[in-house]
């Protein structure tokens, strides 16, 4: 059995005294291939080498992060596009929208979500969508490109199933089930039963969103297993058959 974690910042500094570690505890729970989203100019270089370090399990991702677009948008950028053809990157990402601190650059992150898209489609890359509090935005942004071949995942999926219906008219999308849907109260939960288990892929978005038992404490790419059980419990199959299912769906959407 094989897990995959379709979003972990295992790069992030948080991780800096135990990184070896938390990648071994990965292993020992299955979770055979992490994938690393980008962020911005100053976390791309930890994140490449995060990737280099973990070869066959870290697998690198580019893009400008909504809340990292500021007065030097278009700087960072420039950035994704002079480095996309460095080295092989997975997925642009993690790009989209994000209006929950703030909304003085919201005219900047569209076009940027925008640009991102089409780089995207240009690349033959699938995208990571990061949505928060911009659902609708989120939607304008895809109708105004509607027409490119789009394919990624909308990271950390919480929406309604009327959302998730609405996201598989703009492109080839799947859905990165993280740790609130281990959460009391959770709407997602009643959502991934009805959710085709193609369309499912599992993250931890780790350090943050840990699951339960965990929650308030760091997250880590090994509890993508408490994730996949709790899809399995609410889904009502086996471990095995989320495992198997999640990780085929991502290996092919992203070409690995």
């Amino acid at each position: 059995m094989e897990l995959t974690d379709t979003h972990s910042h295992i790069y992030d500094e948080v991780f800096d005294g135990d990184r070896d570690e938390a990648v071994a505890r990965a292993a020992e729970a299955g979770v055979t291939t992490l994938i690393l989203p980008g962020i911005s100019s100053a976390e791309h270089g930890r994140m490449v080498e995060c990737a280099d370090r973990y070869p066959g399990t870290a697998f690198p991702c580019i893009g400008l992060h909504p809340t990292d677009v500021a007065e030097n948008w278009q700087e960072e950028l420039d950035f994704v596009t002079e480095h996309l053809p460095d080295r092989r990157f997975y997925a642009i990402g993690e790009i989209g929208l994000d209006f929950y601190w703030s909304r003085e650059f919201e005219a900047e992150q569209r076009e940027v979500f925008a640009r991102q898209i089409e780089l995207a489609s240009e690349a033959g890359l699938p995208v990571l969508i990061h949505s928060r509090n911009a659902t609708d935005a989120v939607f304008e942004v895809l109708e105004d490109v509607k027409g490119l071949e789009v394919k990624g995942i909308f990271h950390a999926f919480s929406g309604s199933y009327e959302t998730y219906r609405r996201c598989l008219d703009y492109g080839d999308f799947k859905f990165g089930i993280g740790g609130v849907c281990t959460y009391k109260k959770a709407g997602v939960a009643d959502v991934i039963p009805r959710m085709s288990l193609q369309d499912i892929v599992l993250e931890t978005d780790c350090p943050w969103l840990t699951p339960v038992p965990h929650r308030g404490e760091r997250n880590e790419s090994s509890y993508i297993r408490i994730i996949a059980e709790k899809v399995a419990d609410l889904r009502g199959v086996s471990l095995e058959e989320i495992a198997n299912a999640t990780t085929a769906t991502a290996r092919k959407l992203f070409g690995l």
